[in-house]
């Protein structure tokens, strides 16, 4: 008859045990709530009324916002849009993070520094030094259309200086080609400085602004002047050029080369044509004074009219930088560009957490701008989006970026630039970035209508605005290492800043490993392997063989070593 009481007593232990960890978890939960309450949006500073040429740092409106960070964060999560759901346990903990944060007055000592400085700073620019004498260009003359945005053909364009001096030819200032995409009517001399460009790079090849009038009624078409991609392989070796361009362009005297998307190998290239492709990408093109007078404005909205520039405002904006100096520490900021327009999001084919409405309009997407792709999904068996994911092949969501950013430790008032078009998903995808970084920025909210009217239906234009001021920026941060536009700012800042400008460039495949612990995972150890992770990718070595010198210009024909001996280069 006694021997049920054994049972008895263990039923009681267990519901006071269950008592007990419900108070436990139920005080935790009030804890928190009461921590993250605490936040609130930092207003706006105000402009010095002492000054009528004082500048406002104007804010996203979506972050005037008097809700606290937790309302705001249920806020998102009852959107309408399927991604609302989108790695809430760590947002919320990341929030939680940033209130503790707030209170203290050191970051991560190397947040806002290269880490390895001493090695970096071994590597100094010296692409403009010369050997050789001027090219005649007298076996003819070079047309070229370029095609792309900004970027690709910025590109496209140094390397056709290269193949101009390969070839002995003269040089027509290049063109850009009108995209139904891109939709800008910007020619070269709208973005960069024609007469600058010229002269800077007289020692080396001709270029004049046109043809002879005795060429220009040639019909190049009819002749077989005209060289399309189709006609030459990505990443064509200059010996392609001796031995099937020449001769045309002996013969017509004039090519004319259209589209040129990534026509010229990175390797094997001689030494001192390669130099030639990193003095054109690094100087001789300069953006036009209306360029530099605008991206000037921006910079110094950025850092709320610090007195200096920055290490490399000299070099982007030219006469509008102000006087050198050290940038302190309350006026630096942070240039992120995310990656995430629908054009990227519809080629990876990634799962973004739309559901079934997002597939449809990706796929509707893709129908209209990538058939080709949309041919080699329907034929051939395309990895799973998981599988893409865990390859690192997927573009970072808006939520993934800010909790790599919040994950690395930068405060809820860090400044930030947002660069980059259109978003994919609207304003509405931004919400966990604006409401966990609330003074993020972009070009449109730090000019006024007046200011940013002449840019305006100019696309090219206004992505030069994002590169200088993203290339100026303390710390740049990059979502796709793939990017044109990434590539060209982290190699202008590792080419001029002395080993002194952190660029953040996560590896996905590990981030995506990481991510993938979001039900499980707690924040001490995700803020240690998201650090771990970015700063592998932060070491310090010379240019990959195969790689762009426009990227990766640390390499003997685009950089000098100063630890190396002294050798004279080869000739």
């Amino acid at each position: 008859m006694q021997q049920p009481q054994p049972k008895m007593k263990k039923k009681v232990v267990t519901n006071r045990s269950r008592f007990t960890i419900g108070i436990l978890l139920a005080f935790f939960i009030l804890t928190n709530f009461w921590m993250l309450s605490r936040i609130q949006d930092s207003p706006p500073p105000s402009s010095s009324s002492s000054s009528s040429s004082s500048v406002k740092l104007r804010f996203l409106k979506s972050n005037s916002s008097t809700l606290s960070l937790p309302d705001q964060l249920r806020k998102i999560a009852k959107g309408k849009k399927p991604h609302k759901t989108a790695y809430a346990r760590l947002l919320y903990k990341a929030a939680h993070a940033l209130a503790e944060n707030q209170y203290k007055s050191t970051e991560p000592k190397d947040l806002w520094l290269e880490p390895y400085h001493a090695v970096a700073s071994l590597w100094q620019p010296c692409a403009d030094q010369r050997v050789w004498k001027p090219s005649e260009g007298n076996n003819g003359y070079i047309l070229v259309t370029a095609n792309g945005g900004i970027n690709q053909q910025r590109v496209a364009v140094c390397n056709i200086v290269a193949v101009a001096r390969l070839l002995n030819a003269t040089l027509v200032i290049p063109t850009f080609m009108f995209s139904s995409v891109w939709r800008d009517t910007s020619q070269f001399a709208d973005i960069y400085q024609e007469d600058f460009f010229i002269d800077y790079l007289k020692p080396d090849i001709r270029i004049v602004k046109e043809l002879p009038k005795e060429l220009q009624s040639l019909d190049l078409e009819a002749i077989g002047s005209v060289v399309t991609d189709v006609d030459i392989a990505k990443e064509a070796r200059p010996s392609f050029y001796l031995k099937h361009i020449l001769p045309l362009l002996m013969k017509n005297r004039v090519v004319h080369f259209v589209g040129f998307g990534n026509r010229l190998a990175s390797d094997p290239i001689p030494y001192h044509l390669q130099r030639l492709r990193c003095r054109c990408n690094f100087h001789a093109l300069q953006f036009t004074p209306k360029i530099q007078a605008t991206a000037a404005l921006l910079i110094q909205r950025m850092r709320q009219n610090a007195t200096h520039s920055g290490i490399l405002d000299e070099n982007l904006v030219g006469p509008f930088a102000k006087s050198k100096g050290k940038i302190k520490k309350d006026f630096r900021y942070l240039a992120l560009h995310l990656r995430f327009e629908i054009d990227m999001v519809a080629h990876s084919l990634c799962d973004f957490g739309g559901g079934e409405e997002e597939k449809k309009e990706l796929q509707a997407y893709r129908e209209i701008h990538f058939p080709g792709l949309v041919e080699l999904n329907n034929s051939t068996k395309v990895p799973q989006p998981e599988r893409l994911k865990a390859e690192g092949l997927c573009p970072l969501m808006p939520e993934e970026t800010v909790l790599m950013l919040a994950g690395l430790g930068f405060k809820r008032e860090t400044r930030m630039y947002l660069a980059g078009a259109h978003i994919y998903g609207g304003k509405s995808r931004l919400d966990a970035l604006t409401t966990l970084f609330p003074n993020m920025v972009t070009k449109e909210d730090l000019l006024s209508p007046s200011e940013i009217e002449p840019f305006l239906n100019f696309s090219s234009q206004l992505a030069a605005l994002d590169f200088i001021t993203c290339t100026s920026s303390d710390v740049f941060a990059m979502t796709d290492s793939g990017s044109q536009l990434s590539s060209l700012v982290s190699g202008y800042r590792v080419y001029y800043g002395g080993g002194k400008m952190p660029t953040i460039r996560p590896n996905k495949r590990r981030l995506a490993d990481i991510f993938m612990k979001n039900d499980t995972i707690e924040w001490k150890v995700f803020e240690t392997r998201i650090r771990k992770a970015v700063r592998q990718n932060k070491r310090v070595f010379s240019r990959p063989v195969g790689r762009s010198v426009y990227r990766y210009p640390r390499c003997s024909e685009c950089m000098c070593n100063t630890q190396e001996a002294v050798r004279p280069p080869p000739r």
